[in-house]
């Protein structure tokens, strides 16, 4: 009998080892850990907004609750109770710090970081590793994805960009390591792929849904007849098939990462490419951000809207000029009026994506944005003087997990908006003390990130 069931076991095992998954990542509710279903997981998010904004358009007069909505941040008011207007946030390691010119570079490479980038054009980069990357390397083994980085710039990683500042400075967001950027993609059809394999209608997620489960039977029946012969084996037997049970359980956990809800399939086509539409750009990587949290095929994810220095010219909108030449405006009030509009563009842009959020239903009804928290801002506020302080910023969502939402707050000393002392040096406290006190909520515990003198906890 002990022999009919090895030469059984040796074929299931067999059997067990040749099942392959597809890559999809649809979490199904029934499968969800004790502590998942307890507590949706919360989400982190970042989205970045080039060469500054006029900052009498954005920030509100008046503080806490009671705080109306500036022109630029008008497309929001359907969203006012579910973000935050964070104000007194500064990054002074984008400052020169006597490495003279570069200010864009710097902009793009402080603001996850918190580190002064060191001035090369050449594969010497270094700069810090970015507080995604911190959240990913503590919670990305919980989802397919580690993270997600996405951008409308192709990649770079090497070559000379702002005033003798390697271009994966400007191109790169996100950093692995002090020397690594995590590269973005802008191909918004390369990223559905990479979430949800080829698959592009309804009934192939029923397929592989189907298929999965007949996966997940035969490791079922695998471990059941496995345990049972466990007793009737001597030591060195069953320290063998421990093992083996290990490498079972392990296919089995990542089984259950891919498993479908057929009820929860996501209605959405793959995109074609990237569109010649600039707005239909910005809002199909921002559906891939959505789709990529709904699915909890990660819980973390970047998007550099554009790299900062970026001379883009806004024929939607009626603006010929490039953004980064209409940034340096010099006071011209035409110039500022054209960047006013590309301000409110992206911040149009950025409400479709928080509707979106609100309106993708979580499994106990609640928003999908009130568990995901997502930091909107740049790493310069005045563009004209190059001002890495009282930066643009606003946190959105997070009501689930306790965040402040409907509110305006200044961390800074500096009193009125208008202040004509405001200095590079800075009065606020560093964005970085924000990016602990993300990281607090996400439940990783981290001391230093850069720059950073204490967790902000008041979010």
């Amino acid at each position: 009998m002990i022999v009919n069931e090895l030469g059984r076991r040796a074929f299931l095992r067999g059997l067990g080892s040749s099942i392959s998954l597809p890559s999809l990542c649809l979490l199904e509710p029934s499968n969800l850990s004790a502590r998942e279903r307890d507590s949706i997981p919360l989400r982190m998010g970042f989205a970045y907004i080039p060469n500054g904004v006029i900052m009498e358009n954005w920030k509100p007069n008046e503080q806490g609750k009671k705080f109306e909505l500036t022109s630029t941040l008008q497309p929001l008011k359907n969203r006012k109770q579910d973000i935050q207007i964070l104000s007194g946030l500064d990054h002074t390691k984008a400052n020169a710090n006597g490495d003279g010119g570069g200010d864009h570079a710097r902009a793009n490479a402080t603001f996850l970081t918190g580190c002064q980038a060191r001035k090369t054009a050449g594969s010497n980069i270094k700069v810090g590793k970015s507080v995604d990357q911190i959240a990913a390397s503590h919670i990305g083994e919980q989802t397919k994805l580690p993270s997600l980085e996405l951008s409308t710039d192709r990649a770079r990683r090497s070559g000379k960009c702002d005033s003798g500042y390697s271009c994966a400075y400007q191109f790169n967001l996100s950093w692995k390591t002090e020397s690594m950027p995590m590269s973005p993609e802008s191909n918004p059809r390369l990223v559905f792929e990479r979430l949800f394999g080829k698959s592009q209608s309804k009934d192939d997620f029923k397929a592989t849904a189907k298929r999965l489960r007949y996966d997940k039977s035969i490791l079922d029946f695998v471990l059941e007849d496995a345990n049972q012969l466990m007793g009737r084996m001597g030591k060195d037997d069953r320290e063998k098939i421990d093992e083996y049970l290990g490498a079972v359980r392990e296919l089995e956990k990542r089984i259950e990462k891919n498993e479908i809800n057929e009820k929860n399939i996501p209605e959405y086509q793959s995109p074609e490419g990237v569109p010649n539409s600039y707005k239909e750009h910005l809002r199909l990587m921002y559906d891939m951000m959505a789709l990529a949290f709904q699915t909890d095929s990660t819980r973390v994810s970047t998007f550099l809207l554009a790299h900062d220095g970026s001379n883009r010219s806004f024929h939607e909108i009626g603006v010929a000029e490039g953004h980064h030449s209409l940034s340096h405006h010099r006071d011209n009030l035409l110039k500022k009026e054209k960047l006013a509009k590309i301000d409110r563009f992206y911040i149009e842009q950025f409400a479709y994506f928080l509707e979106k959020l609100s309106s993708i239903k979580e499994q106990d009804g609640s928003p999908l944005l009130d568990h995901c928290m997502i930091l909107y801002g740049g790493g310069i506020s005045d563009g004209n003087r190059h001002r890495h302080v009282d930066l643009p910023a606003i946190l959105a969502g997070g009501k689930a997990h306790g965040l402040e939402v409907g509110r305006h707050h200044d961390f800074s000393t500096r009193g009125n908006k208008n202040d004509s002392k405001l200095n590079k040096e800075g009065l606020g406290v560093p964005m970085t003390n924000l990016h602990l006190g993300l990281l607090q909520k996400m439940g990783v515990d981290a001391d230093q990130i850069g720059d950073s003198t204490g967790k902000l906890i008041n979010i």
